[in-house]
């Protein structure tokens, strides 16, 4: 008979533990949920911004142009990390739900 080394073996009481460096894809849901406000509070300040200046609400078109930057500033983020939740849900490559910061 042949001498088998135990201890560098690997059992099924191996694989079925849990340990901390194994790979968790679920979607964060309160992070994505962040991005989408964010996505959608963005788009509101641009759309609201954009009629303010054409109107001179405020007196002037300072005030809408800074609305629409301030709606600019929130898109950004919203939209880069939807995507990326949007893509890791679809499975594509090189996209997953880790790559979305936690709050």
């Amino acid at each position: 008979m042949a001498y088998v080394d135990h201890a560098f073996s690997i059992t099924d009481e191996d694989i079925m533990m849990d340990s901390p460096f194994t790979v968790n894809n679920r979607p964060p849901i309160k992070e994505i949920a962040l991005a989408v406000s964010l996505l959608v509070f963005g788009m509101i300040g641009i759309i609201v911004g954009a009629f303010m200046a054409s109107n001179r609400v405020g007196g002037d078109r300072a005030h809408g142009v800074f609305f629409s930057l301030l709606g600019g500033l929130l898109f950004i983020p919203g939209f880069y990390y939807t995507r990326i939740a949007y893509y890791a849900y679809k499975g594509y490559k090189g996209f997953s739900f880790s790559n979305i910061p936690p709050v």
